[in-house]
């Protein structure tokens, strides 16, 4: 690394004081308006975030995944470790909206599809979230995920609901149940303190919100593949026209703006 982007980020890394900035992510994508192509869309930003994490040198491993009907990806959670990952990561959450000619129209119609994204803090053992028996359902199911066809001769794959503030968390990475079960109460503790901390916290709040319509009007940003190619975050208004290299994991423009607009 040389001498400028190390400034740089250590001038980052000053912008990241909030309490969870330092922890690692979690991470979830779910389709939205759209469709099969909605779908496509899931599965583009999924590549996306991982190339940016290769890039970063963190380490990102797929915890649950449910493919399209058709192509694509339905919603997948993925969690993220390396040194502030949350930090950084946490200017993604929102909507993600994507306009192209879509290769599933046999027409070459334009089409608008929209992802959301949520990104939360993994939380360390020293912050005690408690969760009692009588509040959680645990249910097991077999893995239908990428891993081979080893994954699916068992249940193996854990669905935990809690039933206090209706959240479903599910892991189907791991051979093990009891490996499942385990990362599925890591996720399920990790949105409960986000809950909780947003109960504190009115913008929190009102993002949660927000992101309950995957729709028209609520896009964080967009990214425009035709008729011309552009990347504009609606926070900031930074505007990227290299699309490519922003889905090839270039998003620290777009991350950089954030965490000084939010300074």
């Amino acid at each position: 690394m040389g001498f400028v982007n190390l400034k740089k980020d250590m001038e980052l890394q000053l912008l990241l004081s909030e309490a969870d900035d330092k922890r690692n992510a979690i991470v979830a994508i779910n389709s939205g308006a759209g469709g099969t192509e909605a779908q496509d869309w899931t599965q583009m930003l999924l590549r996306m975030y991982l190339r940016w994490c290769e890039s970063r040198g963190f380490e990102a491993s797929v915890i649950d995944y449910l493919a399209g009907e058709e192509a694509g990806v339905k919603n997948v959670t993925f969690t993220v470790t390396g040194p502030y990952a949350y930090g950084y990561m946490k200017s993604e959450s929102g909507i993600h909206r994507m306009v192209r000619v879509s290769p599933f129209d046999a027409t070459g119609r334009r089409h608008t599809s929209f992802a959301s994204v949520s990104v939360y803090p993994e939380i360390d053992t020293d912050i005690q979230i408690e969760i009692q028996d009588k509040d959680v359902r645990i249910d097991t199911f077999r893995a239908s995920g990428p891993g081979g066809q080893h994954v699916n001769k068992t249940s193996s794959a854990v669905r935990i609901t809690h039933l206090p503030t209706g959240i479903v968390v599910q892991c189907q990475n791991e051979k093990s149940q009891h490996r499942n079960k385990d990362m599925a109460f890591k996720v399920l503790r990790a949105r409960i303190y986000e809950l909780e901390k947003g109960k504190q916290n009115e913008k929190k709040q009102k993002l949660h919100e927000n992101q309950k319509d995957i729709s028209w009007g609520s896009q964080i940003r967009s990214y425009v593949f035709n008729p011309y190619r552009l990347v504009k975050d609606h926070r900031t208004n930074v505007e990227v026209g290299n699309l490519d290299k922003v889905m090839d994991g270039g998003l620290d423009p777009f991350i950089d703006a954030y965490l000084r607009m939010k300074k």
